[in-house]
């Protein structure tokens, strides 16, 4: 906690905003996730998000929970869950959140690694004052990318606020072209719908690594991309057109 609450101190100098993401990758409801490392639990899932709501109370650096990193099945190699099911935890949990903290935002993974919202064209979370989350990597979808995009999760912004926590290229992935490529649709396309987005990683052993080392910060590839996409005028909302 003293790490945590240090970093948050560092971001309120800068005037930069936090989003605490409990990083776990797999299937919350039977316990069954994609790597050891990613092992928890949802009474420990739900007591981290206790102790975090308490502690951050009234803290306006940090924006956003993120209840859970990505939620996966793994083609049913991480036993099942339904949406339904996956809905009730997340109210279950931002409902404990609630009871602590008021003011920041939980944000609700969709399934396939958090790429997929479609369920919220029927069946949308039941609380108010949330957010969604996408991670749309490129290979999601073959190109062209942003119909597919849009049928996955783009419309969801529409009616939603929708973030993308996680997007990124790696270097060992696809030529350059493809790579640029990449780079420019998914920003100019989340910017055109108003989704927010965070590109990962800022570590040089976890890929796609936006630095090669830790001294000196060196940018790779998707560094030197991102770092540059950040500094342009993002691109402008799209217009609605329709009868």
């Amino acid at each position: 906690m003293a790490l945590l609450d240090q970093a948050v101190a560092w971001c309120t100098d800068l005037g930069m905003y936090v989003d605490i993401d409990w990083h776990s990758i797999g299937n919350l409801k039977q316990g069954l996730f994609q790597d050891p490392m990613y092992e928890t639990s949802l009474p420990e899932t739900l007591n981290f998000w206790r102790i975090m709501a308490a502690h951050f109370n009234g803290n306006h650096t940090v924006a956003f929970f993120e209840i859970f990193n990505e939620p996966t099945l793994f083609r049913g190699q991480l036993g099942s869950m339904t949406w339904s099911e996956w809905r009730q935890i997340n109210e279950d949990t931002i409902s404990l959140i609630r009871a602590y903290n008021q003011e920041t935002i939980p944000l609700v993974a969709g399934f396939d690694w958090a790429y997929d919202l479609t369920p919220l064209r029927s069946d949308p979370v039941r609380a108010e004052r949330i957010g969604y989350v996408t991670h749309p990597y490129p290979n999601k979808r073959s190109r062209p990318w942003p119909p597919m995009w849009e049928e996955d999760f783009g419309f969801a912004a529409g009616r939603y606020p929708v973030i993308a926590t996680e997007i990124g290229f790696s270097s060992s992935n696809g030529s350059a072209e493809e790579r640029a490529a990449y780079g420019a649709e998914i920003t100019s396309y989340l910017e055109s719908k108003g989704i927010g987005w965070v590109a990962w990683c800022f570590d040089p052993e976890w890929h796609p690594s936006m630095i090669s080392s830790w001294e000196p910060f060196e940018l790779t590839e998707e560094g030197k991309f991102f770092s540059d996409a950040m500094h342009k005028e993002p691109a402008p909302l799209a217009t609605k057109t329709g009868k």
